[in-house]
């Protein structure tokens, strides 16, 4: 008998788990246990819908308890807080201390800890938002919104409908939508937002008198953390960075690049640009993107010495199977990047999606004149989170089947590819979309001239998008509720 844990109910690991529990089967005793401090799984992509009111929260949760319960998967309401890979003085088990954050067996259990051992364990804990990286940031600081938790999306359309509201009654409003710090992620959620904010304005009748700006820690629009594309439209090879400025110029979306928000007041925004120089915008309504961070977890050897620092790296992200060896811009290579996603030293313990700490950016390296960082950080999200959390599934498998040493799937980011359907506005009849495919998603500059295949890395704009991105929200929801056949839906 093989127990699995996996830390984390998020895309990558809730595909992982799924995964493991289809492959292992129900005989065997093979066990397959969930930890993850929510109780209701959220398909983050469509929280940009309920963060404009085209959508509420029950269009993009659902609860894990009855999945879990009719896959056969074991779930814990808890967040994990300590993982000892070596075991400790009583069983050289792994095993990994939680504590309970809800009562979702019924039993009581919110606040008490317990420590659960494992055979083989999946980090997929997803990101720490950091607010407090910014002084004043998101709900926690309270002077902005944010669309990361369907929570937090819901609270954003209410200021949004409150904004439209003073616009119907003749005020003027600047709106502010993007990056609350230098080196935040997700670009593609915060350009999703602004253009849909963009489109219930003008459904709204008030456009006209509506201030709408993107505020990016992007040094050119498009680059969207991976550095941007290459790829031909309509026969004319041209750049991620041109299609999307022309999509601003059509909306009349102001674009304030290369900026670090260093603090957010009522009403106010502080930020320095790479130029070094330090600015103020006044604004009425603000959804502001956190910095991600790795959930704090802890590491102990069997004798109860922490090994923080050997299992992860500072930003809190577990290290793998990547080349973390400091280097300059220039020397950085696609092999850099881990491809079997297990934790060095340990062939039983894995960090998949946002959970594992990449060797470097993606985007190009810049600080600004004063030396403070502003660069977009790795994504890790969506399709190729699934992918991972599928591929460490298959291997911990084959290994359960076949041995310890059986050879680790493979899924680096430098050789698989990615498709993204970017909103630009809701409607059956006037919604659009930006659907992007990239291959690979970190590029190799020694096998591609513009570090990504040509022909598989495009853009096309339009209705059409809008129609795949509602389908796809509507597949993967059936997909993350392992409906018949969900596992035959590619990550």
């Amino acid at each position: 008998m093989t127990d699995v844990v996996v830390l984390g109910g998020g895309i990558s690991g809730h595909t992982a788990a799924l995964h493991l529990r289809r492959m292992l089967g129900r005989r065997g005793g093979h066990t397959v246990t969930v930890v993850t401090p929510n109780a209701n799984w959220n398909w983050i992509p469509s929280n940009i819908w309920v963060g404009v009111g085209k959508m509420k929260k029950p269009n993009v949760v659902f609860p894990l308890a009855p999945v879990y319960a009719k896959k056969g998967i074991e779930y814990r309401q808890a967040k994990a807080v300590a993982i000892r890979p070596q075991g400790d003085s009583e069983d050289e088990r792994g095993a990994v201390d939680i504590v309970y954050t809800g009562d979702s067996d019924g039993r009581g259990k919110a606040g008490t800890e317990e420590r659960i051992r494992y055979d083989y364990l999946i980090n997929a804990t997803g990101p720490q938002l950091r607010f407090g990286a910014t002084e004043g940031l998101g709900p926690d600081g309270g002077n902005s919104v944010s669309v990361c938790t369907a929570d937090h999306a819901t609270e954003a359309a209410a200021h949004l409908q409150a904004t439209i509201d003073k616009l119907k009654a003749g005020q003027p409003q600047t709106l502010v939508v993007g990056m609350g710090h230098g080196t935040c992620t997700c670009e593609g959620a915060a350009f999703e937002y602004v253009f849909n904010v963009d489109h219930q304005l003008r459904e709204a009748g008030v456009r006209d008198t509506a201030r709408l700006i993107y505020l990016t820690n992007e040094a050119q629009l498009g680059d969207f953390g991976v550095d941007g594309m290459t790829f031909v439209d309509q026969g004319f090879e041209t750049s991620s960075e041109l299609w999307t400025a022309s999509l601003f110029r059509e909306r009349g979306v102001e674009a304030i690049l290369g900026a670090h928000v260093s603090k957010v007041d009522p009403g106010l925004v502080h930020f320095e640009t790479l130029d070094g120089l330090n600015h103020e915008l006044a604004f009425d309504f603000a959804m502001l993107l956190p910095p991600f961070g790795g959930v704090p977890l802890k590491a102990y050897d069997r004798a109860g010495e922490d090994i923080t620092a050997d299992l992860f790296a500072p930003s809190g992200f577990m290290k793998v199977d990547a080349n973390y060896t400091a280097k300059p811009y220039e020397e950085w290579k696609a092999s850099d990047w881990p491809s079997t996603y297990e934790a060095p030293g340990y062939n039983n313990l894995f960090a998949v999606g946002i959970a594992f700490a990449p060797p470097h950016q993606i985007s190009r390296p810049l600080k600004s004149a004063n030396g403070t960082a502003i660069a977009p950080s790795p994504p890790r999200t969506g399709m190729p989170s699934g992918i991972m959390g599928r591929t460490v599934a298959t291997t911990i498998v084959e290994r359960i089947k076949n041995g310890a040493d059986a050879p680790a799937e493979r899924a680096s980011m430098t050789e698989m590819g990615a498709a993204c359907v970017a909103s630009a506005g809701a409607g059956l009849r006037n919604g659009s979309a930006a659907a992007m495919t990239m291959l690979p998603v970190v590029p190799d500059y020694d096998r591609y001239q513009s570090g990504r295949d040509i022909k598989s890395t495009r853009g096309e704009i339009g209705l059409s998008g809008h129609w795949s991105k509602l389908m796809l929200h509507y597949l993967f929801i059936y997909k993350a509720k392992a409906k018949p056949g969900w596992f035959l839906i590619p990550e």
